[in-house]
């Protein structure tokens, strides 16, 4: 392991309760339904459109109508993106170990680069993460590899010498596909449908807590050091 990469929502940062907010604040202000927050969780991952769809799920994704409540969405999100998100609990430690050991850490995601930055500015982890890749940056997204590619090129790696952390299948299979070493993330958002059986995802990995992702981080960075150490 010569890097650690993360995939974003539901992996690295908890933005959960932000999204629950605002989606349930809509509920309100439109007299609509309201939408419970474990059901706006498993929706996290998916993206606004996702999120929006739970309080207009008679609308089609291309009616301007949807279209127009998805952008306020965004707006709202981008002006108070951080009121109750954070690391996950116990991530603080595991990327400072990281940074202790010059194993540089970054994010593949398919959050829209403008949102990522903010979000990253607000938790003061803009300098500290050594290479963002979101949507913009490729031609193709995550299950795709291109973006995972990309990350090991900017790091100056080769693929298969970077772990790559992630909550939902594309993640996992947008690893597999680079030839990195996958973990599951198993605390995150995972979707409804492929929860039940998460061996079937193929992950190398699946951790349910974060102290169980430190520690198998810590293992793999003894192995490292040792490999270096007979090198040397």
């Amino acid at each position: 392991m010569k890097a650690v990469l993360f995939d974003l929502d539901g992996t690295l940062i908890d933005t959960a309760a932000d999204f629950i907010r605002i989606i349930q604040q809509m509920c309100r202000d439109e007299q609509r339904p309201m939408v419970d927050a474990a059901t706006i969780r498993t929706q996290v991952s998916e993206g606004a459109r996702a999120m929006v769809k739970l309080v207009y799920p008679e609308l089609e994704i291309t009616d301007p109508v949807f279209l127009g409540h998805r952008q306020r969405f965004l707006d709202v999100y981008g002006d108070n993106i951080v009121v109750d998100t954070n690391l996950f609990e116990g991530m603080y430690p595991l990327l400072e170990e990281l940074e202790a050991h010059d194993i540089p850490w970054g994010i593949v995601t398919n959050k829209p680069r403008g949102l990522s930055e903010l979000l990253l500015a607000a938790l003061n982890l803009t300098d500290r993460c050594a290479v963002l890749v979101c949507p913009e940056d490729v031609s193709h997204t995550k299950p795709d590899p291109e973006p995972m590619y990309l990350a090991a090129k900017k790091l100056n790696l080769d693929a298969k010498d970077i772990i790559y952390v992630g909550d939902h299948p594309r993640d996992i299979d947008a690893g597999r596909n680079a030839d990195m070493y996958t973990i599951l993330a198993a605390y995150g958002y995972l979707p409804v449908e492929t929860r039940d059986d998460l061996a079937a995802w193929q992950a190398d990995a699946i951790i349910h807590t974060i102290p169980e992702l430190h520690q198998l981080l810590k293992q793999k960075i003894t192995v490292l050091s040792e490999n270096q150490g007979m090198m040397g």
